[in-house]
């Protein structure tokens, strides 16, 4: 029996397209975050879920058509993101997902969460002013119970 992957056991883009807009949608009525979010781009959700697919071991739409995790980092470079609003991005995020009645089960939210700290706490650091991003930085890969990020022992 093949153990499937995080993209699979979600539900594939169906379900990150679906989780993006419910996300976003929290995100423009949130205090907090909505001024971080004012001029998005109306395509920002698919884009979002094309990059959270790929993370999941699903097709690398993110890659072929944005240029990989690169690409991701640089969205977030003198963004000056705080503490709080990472929380509140991680809270509204899991809010969006219980309410979709995605996989519930320890294990995916285990992995999902892990991820979602790990990039949001990322995204903080090179949001402050004056960070700079390698250009080789790879994907980050996730699975059950195991990162495979650049930053990961033996990773990448």
């Amino acid at each position: 029996m093949t153990t499937p992957s995080l993209y699979d056991w979600i539900g594939g883009i169906d379900a990150l397209s679906r989780l993006t807009q419910a996300f976003y949608q929290r995100v423009h009525a949130d205090d907090l975050l909505q001024p971080v979010f004012e001029r998005m781009d109306p395509e920002h959700p698919r884009h979002v879920a094309e990059f959270l697919a790929e993370v999941m071991g699903g097709p690398p739409f993110y890659s072929e058509a944005h240029g990989g995790h690169l690409e991701m980092v640089r969205h977030h470079l003198n963004r000056q993101l705080s503490e709080p609003m990472r929380r509140r991005w991680i809270n509204l995020l899991l809010d969006s997902y219980t309410d979709l009645g995605l996989p519930a089960d320890p294990e995916f939210a285990s992995a999902l969460i892990s991820y979602l700290e790990w990039g949001s706490r990322l995204a903080v650091i090179n949001s402050q002013p004056g960070a700079t991003v390698s250009e080789m930085v790879p994907m980050p890969r996730w699975g059950w119970g195991e990162a495979k990020g650049p930053y990961s022992p033996g990773g990448s």
